[in-house]
C-alpha cells in the first residue's frame, strides 16, 4: 500500500509491479481477459509501463501500450476493492493468461 498526501488530505492506493513472461506478449486475448478482469471491481485501476500510464479498463488503451514479454509494468489501484484488484490482476500475468 502507497500512502500520499495532497495538503492535508491522505490517500491510499495499492500497487504492484509484475513482468509479462508470455512469449506474446499482451496481444488481444490476454487483453480482453486482463480488462474483464479489472472491470468486475469497483476501484480506478490503472497500468504503468514505458513511461505511460493508461486505464486498465480500457482494451484499446491497454493493447495501445504495446507491452512485450519482460516488460515490467506497475498495476496500481485506488479504492474500496483496491488489494483484491491488484492481486487478481497480477495473478493473472503471473499466469501468463494461461497461455503456457
Amino acid at each position: 500500500m502507497v500512502i500520499y498526501y495532497i495538503g492535508w488530505e491522505r490517500f491510499y492506493m495499492t500497487q504492484e509491479t509484475v513482468t509479462i513472461e508470455n512469449k506474446t506478449g499482451i496481444h488481444a486475448r490476454p487483453a480482453s481477459v486482463f480488462v474483464q478482469t479489472a472491470t468486475k471491481f469497483k476501484s480506478k485501476i490503472q497500468i504503468e509501463a514505458k513511461g505511460k500510464k493508461v486505464d486498465a479498463k480500457s482494451i484499446l488503451m491497454l493493447m495501445s501500450m504495446g507491452l512485450v514479454q519482460g516488460t515490467q509494468m506497475n498495476i496500481i489501484a485506488e479504492g474500496e476493492d483496491e488489494a483484491d484488484a491488484v492481486k487478481a490482476l497480477a495473478d493473472l500475468v503471473n499466469s501468463k493468461f494461461g497461455e503456457e
